[in-house]
């Protein structure tokens, strides 16, 4: 009998925001493409949690940087089959960096933080494109960043590279359409490991417990909670295209108004 899983790639998708998406996507009936770049463990992990959800999976070692390797990545999964119906460009990089530290940053490290950050999803959306084309349909999501909106992250570049990464958003929905559609989404703290030892432990947990008591969701995100977004976007929101979709509690807005401040008042 012809298999009639729809097929998924996530770059990046050995741990955190990747993992969860990909085995959402397991669960929700599609067949999944791992990538990783350095993670092989985290990686069988994952596809052995995908599997058991009664997905095929094709585990395939690439870096995003590399053109050949997003080819060769896009190449394996419709030789195995057949089509592509979604992409989850997730895989980035950074540099923890004080924004004020202007010395803190090479030429080496700007060029290697974009060329994951924003040519590589480039890269991949040109290999995808043509299947998605052929089959009349298909969806992409770029994993970008408040960073990208407010100019607060890890460092310069990487806000610049997601700045750059939802405009790309943007132009390529215009491009690719009808039959591809392009949206992005934005998250903002992401609790886990990357940030974790990015940070240090102990500005994570002060960040993390600022942002829950003055967010007007008293929420930070976690791998969870961001996955079933990019599930929105590629299987729910087939009238949105170039959209950028913030997940931050509502950091973004400011602080909680007061409730006497915002009540409208009826004689």
């Amino acid at each position: 009998m012809k298999d009639t899983r729809r097929v998924a790639i996530v770059t990046g998708s050995s741990r955190g925001v990747g993992a969860a998406t990909a085995k959402l996507l397991a669960q929700k009936n599609y067949n999944v493409v791992i990538n990783y770049s350095k993670s092989e463990t985290e990686a069988l992990d994952v596809q052995a949690a995908c599997e058991a959800l009664g997905a095929e999976t094709l585990l395939c070692r690439a870096d995003v940087a590399s053109d050949a390797d997003c080819r060769r990545m896009v190449r394996e999964a419709v030789d195995r089959w057949g089509r592509i119906d979604a992409l989850v460009n997730n895989a980035a990089t950074t540099k923890f960096c004080a924004h004020d530290n202007l010395e803190g940053l090479t030429q080496e490290d700007f060029i290697r933080i974009y060329t994951t950050n924003l040519v590589g999803p480039y890269q991949m959306i040109r290999a995808a494109a043509p299947h998605m084309k052929a089959q009349g349909r298909g969806a992409v999501v770029n994993v970008a960043s408040t960073a990208g909106v407010n100019a607060v992250g890890s460092c310069v570049a990487y806000c610049a590279s997601k700045g750059a990464l939802i405009t790309m958003t943007k132009a390529l929905a215009r491009a690719l359409a009808p039959e591809i559609r392009v949206n992005a989404v934005c998250p903002g703290f992401i609790q886990g490991d990357w940030l974790r030892d990015g940070m240090g432990a102990e500005n994570y947990e002060r960040l993390k417990g600022y942002l829950e008591a003055t967010n007007p969701l008293r929420r930070t995100g976690t791998p969870e909670t961001i996955a079933p977004n990019i599930l929105f976007l590629l299987e729910d929101a087939v009238l949105t295209t170039g959209e950028i979709l913030l997940l931050d509690g509502g950091t973004l807005l400011g602080g909680m108004v007061s409730p006497s401040a915002s009540a409208v008042k009826s004689k």
